[in-house]
């Protein structure tokens, strides 16, 4: 490896060639994104540079605020059950299934390549209320809680709930698999030595199973994280932002300033929120993956 580093040819035809598209493709928009944020109106349309104005604005914007406040709870829903789920499933996989092991994990990974608009409306059947009940209603109607029955995303109470849900149902199974496959990994020698020493589930999982998984839940929370702050596609198919704002993300409220009401610096700057967010969330995240956590 010290060899090849040190080899100026194998750095520029392997690196230079990728680190100058990453540079067009990434750096670039980003950098070009900032430099609208000093300005004001559409590109061609009112056109203006403002200053700081646009970042003055932001911090005594009520709906980006909200749609700030939106992304929290969502964030923190649906990594919690998005990761959590698929690291219980992928311990079903790994120790309690002993039959049809493969079948299950492709009907559990299935989701995670259908179409975010053939599932949301999946979901909006599942939940719908009327003209007649969905899945969900009919459910709770035939087993006696009829006072439960309600528009579960055509009210802002349950709205965010139900999206979450669809969410997390779509992702458990990619995180299943990433968790099986470091399942697996794990020597059955040391599993096996740890149970003849008397250890039990809990505390097989505290001193073997989580340390050695801690590198895979860090990237699994990374992946996560950064998924649901750019929350965007789902609700837009699910619930369009509604009812209200109750879904509404700051992808979805930075699309509707820029492309809607023309204000494509200040969307620039949402943009730019959105993206230290995630640089920062996934930086804090990867300090979980040191030495000295167990």
């Amino acid at each position: 490896m010290t060899k090849v580093l040190k080899d100026k040819k194998a750095i520029g035809i392997f690196v230079v060639p990728g680190f100058i598209i990453y540079t067009l493709i990434v750096m670039l928009p980003i950098v070009w994104s900032f430099y609208y944020t000093f300005y004001s109106g559409s590109p061609g349309l009112r056109w203006n540079f403002c200053g700081l104005k646009n970042y003055q604005m932001l911090f005594h914007d009520k709906n980006f605020l909200a749609a700030l406040l939106v992304n929290l709870k969502y964030i923190l829903c649906v990594m919690a059950g998005q990761v959590g789920l698929g690291f219980l499933l992928s311990l079903m996989f790994m120790f309690w299934l002993t039959k049809f092991k493969a079948v299950v994990r492709t009907l559990v990974f299935f989701p995670v390549v259908l179409p975010t608009v053939a599932v949301a409306q999946l979901f909006a059947k599942i939940y719908e209320i009327q003209p007649n009940y969905g899945l969900l209603n009919s459910v709770l109607a035939h087993i006696g809680l009829q006072n439960l029955v309600q528009p579960w995303i055509g009210q802002p109470s349950t709205a965010l709930g139900s999206l979450c849900v669809m969410d997390i149902w779509v992702a458990m199974g990619f995180y299943s698999v990433i968790f099986y496959g470091a399942l697996l990994d794990i020597p059955q020698e040391t599993i096996d030595a740890a149970r003849i020493d008397g250890a039990g589930g809990f505390i097989l999982f505290r001193y073997i199973l989580a340390p050695l998984l801690r590198p895979v839940t860090v990237t699994s929370l990374v992946f996560s994280f950064t998924g649901t702050v750019k929350m965007f596609e789902s609700a837009i198919a699910l619930t369009n932002g509604g009812p209200g704002n109750a879904t509404r993300s700051m992808s979805i409220y930075m699309y509707n300033v820029a492309f809607s009401f023309n204000k494509v610096g200040y969307g620039s700057l949402i943009a730019l929120i959105i993206f230290l967010i995630c640089v920062a969330g996934s930086g804090l995240i990867s300090r979980l993956d040191t030495k000295d956590i167990y």
